[in-house]
């Protein structure tokens, strides 16, 4: 890769429940996290909220999670480097897409802040109101 050629990585939040992007080359399922949504004082909050971050990744499960996580896209990135690719799209789910996985996405873009690539986070389905529908 040049030297003014930098690899782009995309790392963004999606709800299962409005459907699984097909744009992407990785999807995390973190659906097994600790569920901010059945914590009244947490439900209308979303995973930008520092209450519902330390919630999920706070827990047992969501450290070990991260910590897998980063490794993982540690490893991914060098190998996405070394074949030269611009751009690797990483979608983090959950099942609205308002509280585990906005809370993961923000740990692992911050993590990637430190490695020698760009990093683009968006949350897609964090606006919707999943709220006012039943499951």
């Amino acid at each position: 890769m040049g030297s003014l050629e930098q690899l782009n990585v995309v790392v963004f939040s999606f709800g299962f429940k409005y459907g699984t992007p097909v744009d992407v080359n990785y999807v995390i399922d973190v659906r097994f996290l600790p569920n901010p949504y059945w914590v009244d004082e947490l439900r209308e909050k979303t995973g930008l909220d520092a209450e519902v971050a330390d919630y999920v990744v706070s827990s047992q499960e969501g450290q070990r999670t991260v910590a897998q996580l980063q490794d993982f896209f540690r490893f991914i990135i060098g190998q996405n480097i070394a074949a030269e690719k611009k751009t690797v799209r990483i979608g983090i789910g959950c099942t609205g897409g308002r509280h585990r996985s906005v809370a993961v996405v923000e740990k692992i873009a911050a993590c990637l802040l430190t490695e020698s690539v760009g990093v683009s986070v968006f949350h897609r389905d964090i606006k919707k109101d999943s709220l006012k529908e039943t499951v």
